[in-house]
């Protein structure tokens, strides 16, 4: 089981108690309004991804670290943040990653803190070769977040996605490791 500490926060996997949070965060219409295409909307649906993420965590062949953060003092839910491994090649794993975060959390830099310690796991732990993410261009806050992580901006795709009735901007970003270690 993944457990890791940073300055105010608590980053850890999910476990069997951990349902009702899961579901409440990914169901959040405000939270995962950049992330609709793994917004969750019945509990039902919830269960089946929360099953599948359970299991996938006891696997050797892990593909998905998306973990659940919350304040040390309180224990409070913040959000999630992690990546899943889209490849294995001989360099080390290829990786998008990704972090959903409960609006009255934002601006204050717990994404941040915690990305890079995911991050720092990624690299140092978990044999990342490439780390790769993006967010819609008008998502100032998530694009600041990558920035601050060190990762490199490598694409900008005009009209890239259709989003709340609009074709919209699409950032891509990337870090390798070779990268994050000259950081």
């Amino acid at each position: 089981m993944l457990y890791f500490e940073t300055e105010r926060l608590i980053l850890r996997d999910y476990n069997e108690n951990g349902f009702e949070e899961y579901y409440k965060l990914k169901s959040d219409p405000e939270t995962m309004y950049y992330l609709q295409d793994i917004q969750l909307f019945t509990k039902e649906e919830a269960k089946t991804d929360f099953d599948m993420v359970l299991h996938d965590s006891k696997e050797s062949g892990r593909k998905f670290y998306f973990l659940h953060v919350e304040m040390k003092e309180t224990h409070e839910q913040v959000g999630s943040v992690g990546y899943t491994v889209v490849d294995n090649t001989p360099l080390g794993k290829i990786v998008h990653a990704g972090y959903f975060i409960y609006p009255k959390f934002w601006g204050k830099g717990y994404t941040t803190e915690a990305f890079k310690r995911v991050l720092e796991f990624a690299f140092m732990e978990n044999n990342v070769y490439r780390v790769t993410t993006g967010c819609l261009a008008e998502n100032k806050g998530s694009e600041r977040v990558m920035q601050k992580c060190g990762l490199i901006k490598e694409a900008e795709h005009i009209d890239y996605e259709w989003h709340e009735g609009k074709m919209k901007t699409r950032l891509e970003y990337r870090l390798l490791k070779r990268e994050w270690q000259e950081l």
